[in-house]
């Protein structure tokens, strides 16, 4: 079995770069994100109706590329978290993490009975259907799961420190966009409530040695989260760096047109 290389590294406190796979989940998009140099490929399950083939597929396809595979399940369910895994997920984005007791669920099902809950299936495609020891099998699926708890709203926030504080959470995710929204003011990144909820977080990472994480909203936004001491980044969404690259070359075909 792989081991995860992004966590490694990520928990050494280095920097790990990748992207969500959203509406292209097509066979081409692993070899395509690890061309531009990912090291992750996040297959959103929440938002876009992807369904565990989809995941399956993605996962197989990242496999010889050194591209780590991970999923956004829909819901904090066990029957979600561990179905990821057995397709082949290295890593889970729990989302809606509200409380400590989330999160120790959580951790729970990406584990291995005695330390968790995870049911067992060997020989299937998360251990890429190969035989040997068990022992050794559990003990590198325990290893290389990265757990990431999507904080996104007010309830995460004020819950942080004890979130932060779970044995087996690696990554504190911000989920910038629904953390607006459920504090009423949407998209506003620069509110004070908002920057003070990011503090927060921000603090209780460092205290207890989570890696901070964030989808990057574009250059300024890599710079400034970057400074906040954030090093885990998904590059965008598939269908709006589509879109971004599209009215950018149509801008300059309109203008030339006009000329």
């Amino acid at each position: 079995m792989r081991g995860n290389a992004v966590k490694e590294k990520a928990l050494r406190g280095e920097p790990v770069f990748g992207t969500f796979g959203w509406e292209f989940l097509v066979s081409g998009l692993p070899l395509m994100v690890k061309a531009t140099g990912a090291e992750f490929l996040l297959v959103d399950m929440e938002h876009n109706g992807a369904h565990f083939d989809m995941l399956k597929t993605q996962c197989a396809l990242c496999q010889g590329l050194g591209l780590v595979p991970m999923a956004r399940v829909p819901a904090i369910e066990y029957t979600y978290i561990a179905r990821a895994l057995d397709a082949g997920a290295m890593g889970i984005m729990a989302p809606m993490v509200r409380t400590a007791e989330e999160a120790r669920f959580i951790v729970s099902c990406t584990r291995y009975p005695p330390t968790g809950r995870r049911g067992a299936a060997f020989g299937f495609a998360h251990d890429e259907y190969e035989s040997g020891s068990v022992a050794d099998k559990i003990r590198i699926a325990n290893e290389r799961t990265l757990v990431i708890c999507l904080i996104e709203t007010p309830e995460g926030i004020a819950n942080i420190e004890e979130i932060a504080a779970v044995p087996g959470v690696d990554v504190l995710w911000l989920g910038h966009f629904d953390l607006t929204n459920f504090m009423g003011i949407p998209a506003q990144f620069q509110h004070p409530d908002y920057v003070r909820a990011v503090d927060a977080m921000t603090a209780a990472a460092r205290r207890h040695g989570k890696v901070l994480a964030s989808m990057t909203a574009g250059d300024d936004w890599s710079r400034e989260y970057w400074a906040r001491g954030f090093r885990m980044f998904a590059a965008g969404v598939d269908v709006h760096l589509m879109q971004s690259a599209l009215r950018a070359s149509f801008a300059t075909l309109r203008q030339l047109a006009g000329s």
